[in-house]
């Protein structure tokens, strides 16, 4: 049976066993560690026994030698089940942990509304957390309990067969039948108590983030009662486990004072019928009842296996979830050199299979060193055009291809075949994204530095690279004049910058990935009018000469366009006078060029990027 085809806990097993050698450390020392328990309170009962007989003390030299290496010993293996165990533990989930994180980054951004933000984070954190209870407070605490119970069973057997037979029956039923009873009646519960988690972080995510909005409407008390009630629930959920695991535990203990009972009783009889020495009889006592404290955390280990359970089921999720666009098994290396182009032809994309196509037939050529703006009214498939070119959606029918600067033999129009064009299908998404990248409108600032917000562009940079990227983006004298400077924390999505300060980081961002084609989607949206120019100037200026698609409903962007296209019913189009009834914006400071209505010339050239 293969890892994939497993039920969802072995797959989670599977995943963690490569830090086996480790993981059997552990288990043997919480094994030992439980055994010197037992056979010290064994010895030391043989030898209270024994020396109540006043023997020569050579007989019981062995015994109190015993004794002491294994108080010694007991301390010494606890020690190094704690050690071995959690650095076996953390090692294995620290991977698995990245193995999650390595499932999800092909899912994004297409693959990822399957999942609520919420969920996604309870799923990476506290599912993720679960797999060490599946080692730390299961897998060793069973592998212990079981080796235990073996050697006591054993031991019991050998100073009188029908003690042995009772306490090894009595074990039975504390190890396998209460664990059982613990698991099937938490198994229900902990499927419920991870649902209301997921619904309950998944409201705390947007009471967080949306928390200015609830208020603005009045909505903030039905918010935060909805997770009181989910808070509640999860309480509820919480006691009925603890009470299943009180059961559990109670019946241990009745079944280790009815062993204890049994044993003594038969111990005793044996030794008044004189087949039993009076040393054997303290031993088998003692080993009856110290033999279940092993025992005694296996019903709290089957609560929380239930609860790894469905944790496991919804990491197997996560991992079985295929991703919107999946590399080829082969890929072919992409090496370029030089400006590039892109043509695109008779594009074909849904959002889901049977639906509408949003994109149908879509053709487009982007010449390398030009701007081309793409225009087009919301939800026209700007940004879905975007997504198939950074391969972030599949796309069913037509191709994208790169084309080299110089030896191309293209028609213009997208529908000829370029020498040395290089077919993106046949290249992995990591590489096509590392030469087609840019602002798209949905970019993200992370919570933490300016810095570090610009490595994640190309995380070699130099300060003078970094300066050069703030610089061209009219940023630069902004970030040295804060206290912090490049170290000064931006807050949740850029929270504490301004609207043009965030799109000129944005900018800057793009600018030091520095691809071949730049694609810069909506880079005005949402300033006021401004910013939106001095923004707009400054993007004028950093991509002159630089493949790029400008994605806008900014028609003061256009008047510096190449060539201007619009995108209407799933197919581009040439710019028409209608597409350009809206008047230009006063041209920005430091601009490129004019910025008055495009000239007749420049929408007309449009007619060379696709056939309508």
């Amino acid at each position: 049976m293969s890892l994939r085809t497993a039920s969802p806990t072995l797959r989670l097993l599977g995943h963690l066993l490569p830090h086996w050698r480790r993981l059997l450390c552990g288990a043997l020392a919480a094994a030992g560690s439980e055994l010197a328990a037992v056979a010290l309170m064994g010895t030391a009962a043989w030898l209270i026994t024994r020396a109540a007989e006043q023997p020569p003390l050579a007989s019981v030299a062995l015994a109190i030698v015993a004794v002491r290496a294994l108080a010694l010993g007991r301390g010494a293996l606890r020690y190094a089940d704690r050690l071995l165990g959690h650095d076996c533990v953390l090692r294995a989930v620290a991977d698995f942990r990245a193995r999650i994180y390595a499932a999800l980054v092909p899912l994004a951004p297409a693959g990822l509304p399957a999942f609520r933000s919420g969920d996604l984070l309870t799923r990476l954190v506290d599912d993720v957390d679960a797999a060490q209870d599946l080692l730390l407070r299961i897998l060793i605490p069973a592998s212990a309990a079981t080796v235990v119970a073996v050697t006591a069973t054993a031991t019991a057997t050998v100073l009188l067969p029908g003690a042995g037979v009772l306490l090894g029956l009595s074990l039975l039923l504390s190890g396998l039948l209460v664990p059982f009873l613990v698991l099937t009646l938490s198994r229900r519960t902990g499927r419920k108590e991870k649902a209301v988690r997921a619904e309950l972080a998944a409201l705390t995510l947007d009471l967080t983030r949306g928390a200015a909005d609830l208020a603005a409407y009045g909505a903030r008390g039905r918010a935060v009662a909805r997770a009181r009630r989910r808070t509640a629930r999860i309480a509820v959920l919480e006691r009925r486990k603890a009470l299943t695991t009180a059961a559990g535990s109670t019946a241990v203990l009745l079944l280790q004072g009815g062993a204890t009972l049994g044993v003594t009783c038969l111990a005793l009889r044996a030794h008044a019928a004189g087949a039993l020495p009076a040393t054997h009889l303290t031993v088998l006592a003692v080993l009856a009842l110290v033999s279940f404290e092993s025992l005694a955390a296996l019903p709290a280990a089957a609560r929380r296996l239930a609860e790894v359970r469905h944790s496991a089921r919804r990491l197997a999720d996560v991992l079985d979830t295929p991703p919107p666009v999946a590399d080829p098994p082969a890929p072919a290396p992409l090496h370029v050199r030089g400006p590039l182009g892109v043509e695109v032809t008779g594009l074909r994309v849904r959002h889901r299979a049977g639906g509408p196509a949003v994109l149908d037939g879509a053709s487009l050529s982007l010449p390398p060193g030009q701007r081309v703006a793409l225009l087009g009214a919301s939800g026209s498939g700007k940004s879905t055009l975007i997504a198939a070119l950074m391969r972030f959606v599949p796309y069913e029918a037509g191709s994208i291809r790169l084309v080299p600067g110089r030896g191309g033999d293209s028609d213009g129009n997208g529908n000829g075949k370029s020498d040395g064009a290089l077919d993106l299908a046949d290249r992995s998404g990591a590489d096509v994204r590392r030469v087609i990248t840019g602002m798209t409108q949905d970019a993200h600032l992370f919570h933490t530095t300016i810095r570090a917000n610009l490595l994640l562009a190309r995380p070699g940079a130099t300060d003078a690279e970094l300066r050069g990227a703030a610089r061209r983006a009219r940023l630069l004298d902004w970030i040295e004049s804060l206290p912090d400077g490049w170290h000064t924390v931006l807050g949740a999505d850029g929270a504490t910058m301004s609207g043009g300060q965030r799109s000129r980081l944005l900018l800057a961002r793009a600018l030091l990935a520095d691809p071949p084609v730049l694609v810069l989607d909506e880079p005005t949206e949402g300033l006021d009018p401004d910013t939106a120019a001095a923004v707009l100037g400054d993007l004028l200026d950093a991509t002159r000469g630089r493949t790029t698609l400008l994605v806008t409903h900014d028609r003061a962007c256009l008047a510096a366009a190449d060539r201007i296209v619009t995108l209407d019913g799933g197919r581009i189009r040439p710019a028409t006078a209608d597409d350009l009834d809206t008047p230009a914006a006063p041209a920005p400071a430091g601009s490129a060029g004019p910025t008055e209505s495009p000239s007749p010339d420049r929408v007309q050239a449009g007619s060379a990027a696709a056939p309508s």
